[in-house]
């Protein structure tokens, strides 16, 4: 088959699939090429593996109705006020909250970062855990806001499951919005 170049693509498309049994994941890549008298079909395949991350499982994922469970621009609270200072952890309850039942072992958020003060990031990752070396979320100072997806385990503590702080070089703050997509069990 000859080798053809996806840039040039009018209508890419992409399919994938966790086969459980063999740990690989199978992508699908379509391209449809514009041509003056034919249009031309490509397809290829290939396998992706996929690394155990060390949890349980196999969990099931559930979606849940997105729902707005955290959000430091509302009053002092567990899961509200204030903004997060920079380099300072705060953790937030998860379970029990906005459909998320307390047999939850992880979650699929959307996470955003409103009005940061500095240039940074902000981390997630479960409640009493060591932090992880990546980021979830970057964004530069002033932005309105700027979000990401994040899948994150949670701790087993019965109050705190969640771990977030904003990330930077200086001295800052930031606000923090953490919306439930669904979870895993």
């Amino acid at each position: 088959m000859k080798s053809e170049r996806f840039s040039e693509c009018v209508r890419p498309s992409a399919t994938g699939a966790l086969v459980a049994s063999s740990n690989a994941a199978e992508l699908s890549v379509s391209c449809r090429r514009r041509r003056r008298s034919l249009g031309l079909l490509v397809a290829a395949s290939m396998f992706l593996l996929v690394r155990d991350a060390g949890g349980g499982g196999p969990y099931q994922f559930y979606s849940v109705t997105p729902c707005r469970i955290v959000d430091t621009r509302g009053p002092v609270g567990v899961n509200g006020g204030p903004a997060l200072s920079a380099g300072t952890p705060r953790g937030f309850s998860i379970r029990g909250s906005c459909g998320i039942p307390l047999t939850a072992q992880a979650a699929a958020f959307n996470v955003t970062m409103v009005a940061p003060t500095q240039n940074g990031y902000l981390k997630l990752w479960p409640y009493g855990t060591t932090a992880p070396g990546t980021s979830n979320v970057n964004g530069p100072a002033n932005t309105l806001a700027i979000a990401n997806g994040a899948l994150v385990s949670l701790a087993p503590d019965a109050s705190l499951q969640v771990s977030i702080v904003y990330g930077t070089v200086q001295t800052g703050t930031t606000h923090v919005v953490l919306d439930v997509t669904g979870y895993f069990q």
